[in-house]
């Protein structure tokens, strides 16, 4: 039996909007055959059921994906199994999710049942202050990303000048025409999901892009901030949409909204954008270069300003990182007062038992 592919992506982001949740996309309530969301404090071995769970079922063939945690990049945050339409969720802050439909779709994991209360609440007070010290240290992290967020923006404006909007649209014309030429207009049009391929983590910026961009053709779109990459992809996805393809979005880690990767399986197409923060390690069928485009005499005339912005924003975003890092060492901190009270031998049964009811599925 050949193992199935694990893909994994993020969920949520720590962006320039504060932490972002594309938590809905992980697996909608309408397609979804079980959802179990995990509840639980820190250390009590959310990520390892999700994990151990995963692993399983890839062993046993399936399709997973892992869905990475931003705060934490070696945890996870939920595992899907396509094919059961079956999810594992992490329900606790800063994504805090519960049922929506109660026993229909949705069942309670509560890891609580496995600890020790009156070992734990010894530690209250150190718990609340190390608590309260991760949300300041976030806080300041998100000011650190909105600032570098500033001048990322303020090189995006001079790049637009330098680039010719009408530039683009000729290009996802031609594009779509390709991609798209004998698929019309659907009388239905495709659903879209949206998620995180790369992330600012304690560990720095993560993107597990090689097991995203696993089509047979991949478009590789080259091009700095500004440059038009986030409007080409925009236009094709719409465009996919149209006739009625199921997409997936992978949205940028600083601006939550602005695309970056689109991937349209049923087409076995992918689009990527490619710059100084991620470069999938994969082959790709054609490169659209849109910096080759830029009017350079624009470019000479900011490129002062162009240079400081970057040194800017890459201080700001090192601050930014380094700060996450102390948040998740304080994480850890807290994490051990659960650990030496939990009881892992149940929990380990109890996980057992829930591989096997997910089994039953098969």
């Amino acid at each position: 039996m050949n193992k199935g592919h694990i893909k994994r992506v993020f969920p949520g982001g720590n962006t320039s909007q504060g932490f972002f949740s594309y938590y809905d996309y992980i697996l909608g309530q309408e397609e979804a055959s079980r959802i179990f969301i995990l509840k639980g404090g820190p250390g009590v071995g959310k990520s390892t059921f999700m994990e151990y769970i995963g692993n399983e079922m890839a062993n046993k063939g399936f399709d997973v994906e892992f869905m990475q945690c931003s705060s934490d990049n070696d945890s996870l945050d939920g595992v899907v199994i396509p094919a059961l339409k079956t999810a594992l969720i992490d329900g606790t802050a800063p994504h805090v999710l519960d049922p929506k439909n109660p026993g229909a779709v949705d069942e309670i994991i509560n890891l609580g049942d496995f600890w020790n209360r009156k070992g734990i609440s010894k530690n209250k007070e150190e718990i609340i202050q190390l608590n309260m010290e991760i949300k300041r240290l976030f806080e300041r992290a998100y000011r650190y990303i909105k600032a570098a967020a500033y001048f990322h923006e303020d090189s995006a404006v001079i790049y637009g000048w330098a680039i010719n909007p009408a530039y683009i649209s000729i290009l996802a014309g031609r594009l779509i025409n390709e991609l798209f030429q004998s698929r019309g207009i659907a009388e239905k049009e495709g659903k879209e999901r949206r998620l995180f391929a790369s992330a600012i983590t304690p560990g720095g910026l993560k993107n597990y892009l090689d097991t995203v961009l696993v089509t047979g053709k991949v478009y590789a779109v080259r091009g700095f901030q500004g440059t038009g990459t986030d409007r080409l992809l925009e236009k094709v996805k719409l465009a996919a949409v149209e006739r009625g393809y199921y997409t997936e979005s992978y949205y940028c880690a600083l601006h939550p909204q602005k695309i970056e990767h689109l991937v349209i399986p049923e087409a076995d197409v992918s689009l990527t954008t490619v710059n100084d923060f991620h470069e999938a390690d994969v082959t790709v069928c054609m490169e659209i270069d849109l910096n080759s485009s830029l009017d350079k005499r624009i470019i000479a005339r900011y490129a002062g300003i162009l240079e400081f912005n970057k040194e800017q924003f890459d201080f700001l975003l090192q601050k930014a990182i380094s700060t996450i890092k102390t948040a998740k060492e304080t994480h850890d901190m807290i994490e051990r007062y659960y650990i030496e009270n939990m009881n892992f031998e149940a929990r380990n049964k109890f996980m057992e038992e829930t591989l096997a009811k997910i089994l039953e599925q098969a």
